[in-house]
């Protein structure tokens, strides 16, 4: 089938940082995908090798400052890389241009413009994106992404989440004012650029909470759970009730001392009984041949070590009987499952590839 397809080239705009490297690091394993071109403020005139030591052998390009119409002439699809606010005019200028678009900020996620107003406290300049861009969590907006001009990829700690709570949510066998979330998040999560909370006698054998019930990642978790809680089930279930309740998430993240990885604890109170092996069969269904789904067996645990440079996200379930609660865990590669690799599976699907081409390697241990 490989062989029937063409190959496509793709710009990585905001290339220079953990995001844009890792989108490099695996685009260069990608046999349909070329990088024609990587932009960079920063780094602009620099070779990919000085800026990236690790793919001197995989890429002869250089860095150049961002130019829209520059990058449309050379690239068939574009990754924008940059940071929150930065890629609402990028992604306009390539749309025009008539190029897909897998943005990786949150500048797309949000559908409602208040909400984005609010959280990200700038106005938004184009509602009609916001309602346009789809949503690039492949698990739950497949159909979408494939016939999608504009891909807005989801936030790290949003994706474990979502996949951790959806299999609850969409078959209504939960509270859905009673969610909780707590949630580690190694280093690279804050992205490359030097600030003191991240340098390493700072971090290192120490963990600190923070945004405490401000994070900006929390409506992106609102807006997505809420859409699936309105949602008909997906096929009867002995736990299951209708008649979803306002769904609210009280998230609190956690800076950890380690590279890269995400350990998601979610915490819900059942709306009626039931035991771990029923909940358990309600994720395996609902999860039936997803091909970066892993669902943990008996009293397992997620660990972000064992997806570590991987596109796999690994749910743990269990149940609290005792308390009426249900437990859930989720672990993920943040610059993978929860950034570079979900983006490149979202393009995968825009362009009618084999939706885990490129992206099957396994995870790297220790």
């Amino acid at each position: 089938m490989v062989e029937t397809l063409q190959r496509v080239r793709v710009a990585v705009v905001g290339a220079s940082g953990y995001t844009g490297g890792e989108l490099l690091r695996l685009l260069a394993g990608h046999p349909l995908l070329e990088v024609t071109a990587v932009t960079s403020e920063k780094s602009a005139g620099s070779s990919i090798a000085s800026v990236f030591p690790h793919l001197t052998s995989a890429f002869r390009l250089s860095f150049e400052a961002l130019v829209p119409a520059a990058i449309a002439e050379r690239a068939d699809a574009v990754f924008l890389a940059l940071p929150h606010t930065k890629s609402v005019e990028p992604a306009k200028a390539c749309l025009a241009a008539g190029k897909r678009v897998v943005d990786l900020s949150a500048d797309y996620r949000l559908k409602d413009s208040k909400a984005y107003e609010a959280w990200y406290q700038t106005v938004h300049p184009y509602p009609d994106l916001l309602q346009e861009a789809v949503y690039g969590l492949p698990e739950v907006h497949r159909a979408a992404i494939r016939t999608a001009r504009l891909v807005a990829s989801p936030g790290c700690y949003p994706t474990a989440a979502i996949l951790q709570l959806a299999p609850l949510v969409v078959n209504h066998v939960i509270q859905t004012d009673s969610i909780v979330v707590d949630a580690k998040s190694g280093v690279s999560g804050a992205g490359r650029s030097p600030a003191l909370p991240y340098h390493f006698p700072e971090a290192h054998e120490s963990m600190e909470a923070y945004k405490i019930g401000r994070h900006r990642h929390i409506p992106e978790i609102e807006q997505e759970l809420s859409a699936l809680a309105a949602q008909p089930e997906r096929g009867a279930h002995p736990v299951a009730l209708r008649g979803p309740e306002r769904l609210t998430v009280a998230f609190t993240p956690h800076l950890v001392p380690m590279n890269r990885g995400i350990l998601s604890t979610a915490y819900c109170r059942l709306r009626n009984p039931a035991d771990a092996t029923e909940i358990r069969a309600l994720y395996a269904g609902y999860y039936k041949n997803e091909p970066f789904i892993r669902l943990k067996d008996g009293e397992a645990s997620a660990n972000p070590g064992h997806v570590r440079g991987s596109n796999y996200c690994d749910l743990a379930v269990y149940a609290d009987t005792r308390a009426g609660w249900v437990i859930t865990t989720a672990a993920l590669d943040n610059l993978v499952k929860g950034a570079a690799g979900q983006a490149i599976q979202a393009m995968n699907l825009m362009l009618g590839f084999p939706e885990d081409m490129g992206l099957r390697g396994p995870a790297v241990f220790p």
